[in-house]
């Protein structure tokens, strides 16, 4: 049923949206400067979209792989952070991986807060960039060929399209420049910021809310920067007051982070409180020591001819006081990271997520490790789908045990239990089809969406691991659904009193009950593959042994009248389903083989997991 109160503010939404846009068409008619600048800012921004989604592709998951093997110290950490958002020319891309990595355990926090502070000094290349190409330089002309090589480059080969959008990215960003500097200088005439200098602190607190408030609308501190650069350079702001702009974008920057958090996995969350409190402390530390701080970047500027060059000491500027925020923070990130994890803890999870009582819960089971976060890495979005893996396994052997009405802690024993084995079904018995529509159909459906989404460049070991990963989700969800038509027989028997019958679904019950056991032993071995292959080659042999054995005896019993043809016909129905429901766990596990391959290691576990999940209340 439609949620009112959702389509309401779905529409309030819109119309919001379709206000503003209106409001930006009509200040677009009043003033043509206005639009001009608009203009080149979408372009600008537009390049920087460009330019990230090309390096991203062309980086592969080389990225990600080096992301892995540079997080041992600090230092390296710190260096990774710094030498990544100077080579892909974005910060943001680089806190995506770190916090991929981080939500799937692949690095710990303390070597994410390096990365982070690495990201926060590598970010000041960008504005190195645009300050030393200075304003007097037209980059028009250098778009226009740039424009043409990056079309084309979209038809060259199969890494054209990625090396093309990089080329038009660049082109856009000039483009972007040149269509700023001229929606300025036309600007100027009606807006001048030097009109509204105040002394002080005043002024000081003033031009910082207006880089914080220009970052969060535009959500990039490089367009913020690259706004200020052009102010600059057309003499529209004092170097204080676009010191101050800096400093208010860097604060800015954080709004998106703790945005992009929210509801997210605990470790995106520590992370973004770690770059909140990095960029607000460097902030007010920068703020509050802004004119010492400008009159050292003028001091260091004059002896190199640059005294009179405003673009190049709001560059120092910025990396003047984020190198000051990692100094100061780089001897207490061990104590940060303890502290963070104090403030946000794992969400404890329950040994017993599920209790099914007399009127259930209308909420679906959901996944529950598959944070859109770790979609940003090949190796993290593996790495989140295992984890949801082993939960669907786990639900899925939960299942098949309660469609054979035994409790799921027999799993545990070695040695079943007869007695358990010949009782009647308990009158709280659970319905296999109704766990199936509750607590499967519901993490298999988000695990398929999960999947469907990744964009990431796979190489073809990722590849042919992510499709053994949909195909062993989809032999988990085929033996839960012959367990629940297996059920219908299996209870109707089972309530029955002793009868030939009745032991010949005993006896179906007892093997299928060891198959699960076998199964989840399987999964918790480790051994080496020539042996662990010798385990499985005899439980494929014991399997084929009951199947021939169970057919043979099946025929005898109803040779000696023990068993009428109705009888027969539902037990080889459900030998089958018995059958099914061996090969599709057994195919699970033989997907942990991989050729060798340790990546999918990690599938042989996905029916070791210790539970339960559902229980009776």
């Amino acid at each position: 049923m439609p949620d009112p109160g959702r389509n309401l503010r779905h529409r309030l939404r819109s119309l919001s949206w379709i206000f503003l846009f209106v409001l930006l068409a009509l200040s677009f008619w009043f003033s043509a400067g206005w639009l001009g600048l608009c203009a080149g800012l979408a372009l600008f921004l537009f390049g920087m979209q460009c330019l990230e989604e090309g390096l991203r592709q062309l980086a592969g998951g080389k990225l990600e792989r080096l992301l892995a093997l540079s997080t041992a110290t600090p230092f390296k950490s710190l260096m990774f952070g710094v030498s990544a958002t100077m080579l892909v020319q974005s910060s943001s891309l680089v806190s995506l991986l770190t916090i991929a990595f981080l939500s799937t355990g692949l690095i710990q926090l303390a070597a994410g807060i390096a990365i982070l502070f690495g990201a926060n000094l590598g970010t000041t290349s960008g504005i190195w960039l645009l300050a030393l190409a200075g304003q007097n330089v037209s980059l028009g002309p250098l778009a226009l060929p740039l424009l043409v090589f990056g079309v084309l480059g979209g038809f060259i080969g199969p890494r054209g399209p990625a090396v093309g959008r990089v080329v038009l990215g660049v082109a856009f960003l000039f483009l972007g420049i040149e269509q700023m500097k001229a929606g300025f200088s036309s600007v100027a005439g009606d807006f001048d910021p030097l009109h509204y200098q105040m002394p002080g602190i005043a002024g000081h607190l003033l031009f910082t809310g207006v880089g914080l408030l220009i970052t969060v609308l535009l959500q990039s501190s490089h367009a913020t920067l690259m706004l200020t650069l052009t102010a600059l350079a057309g003499g529209q702001l004092a170097l204080e007051q676009g010191l101050a702009i800096a400093i208010g974008s860097n604060m800015g920057s954080t709004v998106t982070a703790v945005i992009g958090a929210l509801g997210g996995a605990r470790a995106g969350q520590r992370l973004a409180l770690a770059h909140v409190l990095f960029n607000l402390t460097t902030g007010v530390l920068a703020l509050a020591l802004l004119t010492p701080l400008a009159l050292l970047v003028q001091w260091l500027a004059t002896p190199l001819g640059l005294g009179g060059n405003l673009l190049i000491q709001l560059a120092l500027f910025h990396t003047l006081f984020n190198a000051m925020g990692v100094s100061l923070f780089w001897p207490m990130q061990g104590w940060l990271a303890a502290l963070l994890q104090r403030w946000l803890p794992e969400r404890e999870e329950p040994r017993v997520l599920i209790t099914e009582v007399a009127a259930p819960a209308t909420e679906p089971t959901r996944a529950r490790y598959l944070d859109d976060s770790a979609l940003a890495s090949a190796d993290s979005a593996a790495q989140a789908v295992v984890l949801e893996l082993q939960h669907l396994a786990r639900l899925s052997l939960e299942v098949i045990c309660h469609a054979l009405y035994v409790p799921v802690d027999q799993l545990e024993h070695s040695r079943q239990d007869e007695r358990l084995l010949s009782a009647r079904p308990d009158s709280r018995a659970l319905d296999a089809e109704q766990l199936y529509q509750r607590h499967i159909k519901g993490v298999y459906s988000d695990l398929l969406s999960f999947m469907s989404r990744l964009e990431v460049s796979l190489d073809e070991a990722h590849q042919h691991f992510w499709v053994s990963c949909q195909l062993a989700a989809l032999q988990l969800v085929d033996a839960v659904k012959d367990a629940k038509h297996l059920q219908k027989n299996l209870g109707r028997y089972l309530r029955q009193d002793d009868s030939g019958a009745r032991q010949t679904y005993v006896e179906l019950r007892r093997h299928l009950l060891g198959v699960l056991h076998e199964v989840r032993e399987l999964g918790r071995l480790e051994l080496p593959d020539t042996l662990w292959d010798e385990r499985l080659r005899q439980f494929d042999e014991g399997a084929a042994a009951f199947d021939s054995a169970f057919r043979e005896r099946l025929f005898a019993a109803v040779r000696e009248r023990r068993l009428d043809g109705q009888q027969a016909s539902s037990l080889m129905n459900d030998l089958g389903y018995v059958s099914r429901i061996t090969q599709s766990l057994r195919n699970v596990l033989l997907l942990g083989q991989g050729d060798g391959n340790e990546l999918f290691r990690p599938l042989r576990q996905l029916v070791a997991e210790d539970g339960p999940l559902i229980q009776l209340d």
